[in-house]
C-alpha cells in the first residue's frame, strides 16, 4: 500500500479542541486501542493526524477541511456519550464522502438494536433464543412465551454494560425488578432472553465481497460453579480482579472437530451478510452440549486493541498487527456506501 494520509478518529468523554494534545491519554490503559493503531499507522509508513470528538461534529468537518486525508480510520463510537449515536457519526462522514474504515450506518443500526437484528435472524432461520422487548414506559410483565432463566439486558448497549448477575432472573418478581432498574439506570429499553446454556464464542469476521473468518476465541468460566450461570457481565470482561477471582480467560476454543468450526464460520459469514455489517466485525455465540449454535449479538466495532480478541484471532491466522491495520485500511478504501 502506498503512504496515505490517514485522519485516526476517536471519541472522548468531554468537550475537545481541534488540535487539542492527547499524549497523556495515549499512555493510559483506556486508550491503548487507539495507541496500537497510531503506531501501527506510522509503522505502515502513513502521515498520520486525529481528532477526538465529544459533542461537536464541526470539529470533525474543519479537521477534515484542513487535514485532507485520504481516509478516516474510524474509532469513535460514541457521541454525547451515547453509543447508539456511533451510526450517526459515519452517516455524517457519508454526506461528506470522505471515506473511512469499519462499519457502515445500516449495519450498524442493525446490529444495535439486538431485538431487530434477532428477528432478521431467526427470520432467516439462524437459531436466536426466545425473547422480547419492554418498552420504557410499559408494563414491566414477562411475556408468557418466555420461560425462565432469562437473562434482563439493555436493548441499545455494548461492552455489556448494564449485564450483571442480577441480569440472570428466574421469577416473576426478579424479572419486574431488574427491567424497572434498567429502565430507569439506563435509561434504555429492555431485551429479555431465554438464557441458553452452553460455551461463549467470539468470531472475528473480515472483509466485503470476500468474507475472512479468524479462529475462534472463548470466553471460560474455569472457577464458577457447575450450578451457577456462567454469563459474559460487565465485570467478566473489564475487572481483572474480579475475572482472577472466578478463572475467568479469553482464549482459543478448544475441542471443536472441522466440521462443527465450518458450521459457525459459514453461519457466521450468514450473520455478516444478512446484517449489512462490512469493514469487520465480532460476532457472539452460544454453543449448546447438543451442538446446537445460537446468535447472541454482533458488535460491528470490535476493540481493536492488539491484546484483544479480534487482533489476536486475526493473529493466529498468521496476521501481524500492522497488516491487520493495513487490511481494514483496504478494505475501507474500496468500501460503497452511496
Amino acid at each position: 500500500m502506498k503512504p496515505l494520509k490517514v485522519l485516526a478518529l476517536f471519541d472522548a468523554i468531554a468537550p475537545t479542541a481541534l488540535d487539542q494534545d492527547l499524549t497523556a491519554e495515549l499512555k493510559t490503559e483506556d486508550w491503548k486501542t487507539e495507541r496500537d493503531v497510531l503506531a501501527a499507522l506510522a509503522k505502515l509508513g502513513h502521515t498520520v493526524g486525529y481528532l477526538a470528538i465529544f459533542d461537536d461534529l464541526d470539529l470533525l468537518r474543519q479537521k477534515v477541511a484542513s487535514f485532507a486525508p485520504d481516509i478516516i480510520f474510524n474509532l469513535a463510537d460514541q457521541f454525547k456519550n451515547n453509543r447508539a449515536f456511533d451510526q450517526a457519526i459515519v452517516s455524517f462522514l457519508d454526506m461528506q464522502g470522505v471515506p473511512y474504515t469499519g462499519c457502515g450506518s445500516s449495519g450498524l443500526t442493525l446490529c444495535k438494536h439486538k431485538a431487530i437484528s434477532k428477528k432478521i435472524l431467526g427470520y432467516h432461520r439462524i437459531h436466536v433464543p426466545e425473547f422480547a422487548t419492554i418498552a420504557r414506559g410499559g408494563r414491566n410483565v414477562r411475556p408468557r412465551r418466555l420461560k425462565f432463566p432469562i437473562l434482563v439486558k439493555p436493548l441499545k448497549e455494548e461492552a455489556s454494560l448494564g449485564i450483571s448477575q442480577a441480569s440472570f432472573v428466574e421469577n416473576d418478581d426478579q424479572f419486574t425488578e431488574r427491567v424497572r432498574f434498567i429502565h430507569e439506570k439506563f435509561d434504555n429499553d429492555v431485551i429479555a432472553e431465554e438464557y441458553i446454556e452452553g460455551r461463549e464464542l467470539y468470531v472475528s469476521v473480515m472483509g466485503d465481497s470476500n468474507l475472512r473468518v479468524f479462529p475462534i476465541r472463548e470466553l471460560v468460566f474455569r472457577e464458577v460453579p457447575p450450578d451457577e450461570p456462567k454469563i459474559a457481565t460487565y465485570r467478566a470482561k473489564w475487572d481483572e480482579e474480579y475475572r482472577k477471582r472466578w478463572g475467568l480467560e479469553n482464549r482459543f476454543a478448544e475441542g471443536l472437530d472441522d466440521a462443527l468450526t465450518k458450521r459457525i464460520a459459514d453461519t457466521c459469514r450468514r450473520i455478516y451478510r444478512l446484517l449489512t455489517i462490512d469493514g469487520y466485525a465480532r460476532i457472539d455465540l452460544r454453543l449448546t452440549a447438543a451442538g446446537e449454535v445460537y446468535f447472541i449479538e454482533a458488535n460491528p466495532n470490535p476493540i481493536l486493541a492488539a491484546d484483544e480478541d479480534f487482533a489476536q484471532s486475526a493473529a493466529k491466522a498468521g496476521m501481524a498487527y500492522p497488516q491487520l491495520i493495513a487490511k481494514i485500511i483496504r478494505i475501507g478504501l474500496r468500501a460503497l456506501r452511496d
